[in-house]
């Protein structure tokens, strides 16, 4: 239930830095609980930095949305519209949601599922076949949001989080 009201908007290049500061600050929050310190450094000062993420927000084929509440930035969304798609889906047109998240304290109050809702649009609007995403397989909130929503997981893959291998699924909505 939204009991808040969310207003979402697509991201340019002038909002890269709140999103890279934005998108450390939220994987941290998300996974450090379940994950070592050094894996979580590893990752963040590796594979997730501020310089990368800022020029993710300008590259091509992604689009950045961005929600807010009032004047402030409570969550976002990466699409990624690229060619190499997993293999239950070669041969269709999807489209990524690469990342979705919100900032800890506005998780529940429907952040997400505006996110979610401006992702579906986006895809349809793109004239997309299927939506699909990749979870970490104990990241049993965001299954449970994923599947309320009509996602069903078709295939799995390695997620390398530092040096831990972890296994994510991926999951797919027909559009």
């Amino acid at each position: 239930m939204q009991d808040v009201s969310i207003r979402i908007s697509v991201a340019g290049a002038a909002e890269a830095p709140l999103i890279a500061d934005m998108s450390r600050r939220t994987f941290y929050d998300t996974f450090a609980p379940h994950n070592t310190a050094e894996n979580m450094e590893q990752f963040l000062g590796v594979q997730f930095t501020r310089e990368q993420l800022i020029a993710e927000v300008s590259a091509p084929r992604n689009t950045f949305l961005l929600a807010w509440l009032d004047s402030e930035p409570v969550g976002y969304a990466r699409l990624y519209d690229g060619q190499e798609l997993p293999r239950d889906l070669a041969g269709t047109s999807a489209i990524e949601i690469s990342r979705i998240y919100c900032e800890q304290q506005m998780i529940g109050k429907g952040v997400g599922k505006a996110l979610m809702e401006a992702c579906l649009d986006a895809g349809r609007r793109k004239g997309k076949e299927w939506i699909w995403l990749c979870v970490w397989e104990h990241n049993q909130r965001a299954i449970g949001f994923y599947e309320r929503i009509g996602f069903e997981r078709f295939g799995q893959h390695i997620f390398l989080l530092g040096r831990d291998p972890q296994n994510d699924w991926s999951m797919k909505k027909k559009l």
